[in-house]
């Protein structure tokens, strides 16, 4: 549903998106990660067609956004950082404005309007001026006339700053239900919130994609190998020689009560680790697989590239 080539933007001399390419299908709810600077605001742009590139392409399922551009944004919802609300409006009245913007008719925007209300949790202020809203429910809003014409795709900056833990998660659970039949392009700073909603991420920095992959993929890649976390009743010391000793373990890490270890990817030293500790007459107490937190894997990617080759 969502495509792009080579695609590229500058502003005078400097490239704020770097030749970029990813393809989004549909039902995939994908994080588009990325400090500040790293260009995810300009490729959102990009993608709804409010800026054109510099070069190369965008296509919104079958519509290329440089020569169908009218066609593409009926197909897409967008969300930017800054929700476009006008203040002196009431919550209804002004969803039901979006509707007829978006080429609904009139009845048809006002049950449009009353459905989204329900949906977003807004009912109880459905009739209030926007002006007088806190900052969650503005953002409520603004995801609200995102939705209203039931679009395929929804591209996401920032969803959820600046609202309330108890929202948080009523809006999660949105996002989850609205991407089982949709596709959806959510940027966020929260990185937790987007391990437990995104099936994969794209990692943006000075316009250029570093990483594009499920997370545990990447942790795999990053660490080049996996990692196992054992609590294991023996002196820390020897039990760590000794899970060195095995072959398939690469490094062994103790931090009280755990020991964490990495072995190779194609091998899987569980039996051996076992058999180990029971003949040194130890107990093991657990063993679970880890992986790379999305923090760790986005520190270390948008370090690496920081730094000279």
């Amino acid at each position: 549903m969502i495509r792009t080539h080579n695609l590229s933007k500058s502003f005078g001399g400097r490239r704020a998106v770097d030749d970029i390419s990813f393809t989004i299908e549909r039902g995939e709810v994908v994080g588009f990660l990325g400090p500040n600077g790293a260009g995810k605001t300009t490729t959102m742009r990009l993608l709804t067609g409010f800026l054109m590139p510099s070069s190369g392409d965008v296509w919104i399922g079958e519509h290329n956004m440089a020569t169908e551009r009218l066609q593409g944004q009926r197909r897409i919802g967008y969300l930017p950082e800054i929700v476009p609300l006008y203040p002196d409006m009431r919550t209804r009245a002004y969803l039901a404005f979006t509707a007829r913007l978006r080429g609904l008719g009139r009845r048809q925007a006002h049950a449009r309007a009353a459905d989204v209300i329900e949906r977003c949790g807004l009912e109880a202020y459905a009739d209030a001026i926007l002006a007088k809203l806190s900052k969650g429910y503005r953002q409520r809003v603004g995801l609200a006339q995102a939705i209203i014409h039931d679009p395929d795709v929804l591209i996401l900056d920032e969803p959820m700053s600046g609202i309330d833990p108890i929202q948080v998660v009523q809006t999660k659970d949105l996002i989850r239900d609205l991407g089982k039949e949709r596709t959806i392009l959510l940027s966020t700073h929260i990185l937790p919130e987007v391990a437990s909603l995104c099936e994969r991420v794209i990692i943006l920095h000075q316009g250029r994609i570093l990483a594009e992959d499920r997370i545990e993929n990447l942790s795999i890649l990053l660490r080049g190998g996996r990692r196992l976390r054992l609590g294991v009743q023996g002196p820390a010391e020897a039990v760590t020689a000794r899970l060195l000793g095995i072959e398939a373990i690469s490094a062994v890490a103790y931090a009280s009560p755990y020991h964490l270890v990495e072995f190779l990817p194609e091998r899987e030293p569980q039996a051996m680790i076992t058999r180990a500790i029971v003949e040194e007459g130890w107990t093991l107490l657990s063993m679970e697989r880890v992986d790379m937190t999305l923090e760790e894997i986005f520190l270390r990617l948008t370090a690496d590239s920081g730094r000279a080759p």
